[in-house]
């Protein structure tokens, strides 16, 4: 259940929400959870940044990015540097902003592995959603893949998995994958609409539950009986967090109290 300034009867007008954000809301409105805002323009944030990574996650599938494990990673050294780990280091003077739009417009320039693909999915989200100005700040400094870098991504860890919506973070894993392909262990990807996932690995790209089990099974040790499965956990981004750097017209609805419920228009 979705609760804003204590009340979760809530109504929006025509053109406040797409197909998409209107079926992210209505899941988490029949949800046995509480999911409480401080503020219908921080859940209407949460639904837009929630849109644009599964938009960025097809992007993504369709950037000519390749798969390729750290060792053999490789990016545009016009705006990365890359470590000896395959990691990707902002260059000197190079916009991060800049820098995830080439990775998107000059996807045959790079390669690297599932779960830098869902980190850089993210910023993607993240920098069509807030002031480009605010980005740059929060992200001066950007390396795909470390610690600290996804530390600044604000991810918030959930579970159970019934709870996964559109633009959550999923993790499935294969306990019997073969030791020789180390990356066969599992497969980070982006929860998007419709049944569909978005999974980096193996050229997978745009993919239901099934054909992403499939695909790691193919994977696993020849004498092996368990399959491959999503884990209980997910994770997604601090919505609430990010949401005081909004694009201006993301989140200025009109809104009017009349008895218990609150109305959401278009100003």
């Amino acid at each position: 259940m979705i609760v804003v300034g204590g009340t979760n009867n809530i109504a929006f007008g025509t053109g406040i929400l797409t197909e998409r954000t209107h079926a992210i809301f209505h899941t988490k409105q029949n949800s046995p959870l509480r999911y409480h805002y401080d503020s219908a323009e921080t859940l209407l944030f949460e639904l837009t940044l929630r849109s644009n990574i599964v938009e960025a996650a097809r992007a993504l599938s369709r950037s000519g990015a390749y798969f390729a494990d750290f060792q053999h990673s490789f990016c545009n050294p016009v705006y990365w540097e890359r470590t000896k780990e395959g990691k990707f280091r902002l260059r000197s003077g190079a916009s991060s902003h800049d820098a995830i739009q080439d990775i998107f417009a000059n996807g045959t320039a790079y390669a690297f592995e599932c779960s830098m693909a869902v980190i850089v999915v993210l910023h993607k989200g993240i920098l069509d959603t807030i002031e480009e100005r605010h980005y740059e700040a929060l992200f001066a400094d950007l390396f795909l893949f470390d610690e600290n870098a996804n530390r600044r991504l604000q991810l918030i860890d959930r579970r159970p998995i019934q709870e996964a919506v559109a633009g959550d973070i999923l993790y499935v894993q294969n306990p019997d994958y073969d030791p020789t392909i180390p990356w066969a262990k599992g497969e980070n990807v982006v929860m998007l609409d419709n049944g569909r996932f978005f999974g980096h690995g193996y050229g997978m790209g745009v993919a239901s539950a099934e054909d992403v089990m499939t695909i790691l099974n193919k994977q696993r040790l020849p004498e092996s009986t368990i399959s491959a499965s999503f884990t209980d956990r997910f994770v997604h981004p601090d919505f609430a967090y990010f949401a005081q750097w909004a694009r201006r017209g993301y989140n200025q609805p009109l809104i009017a109290t009349i008895g218990d419920w609150m109305h959401v228009e278009k100003i």
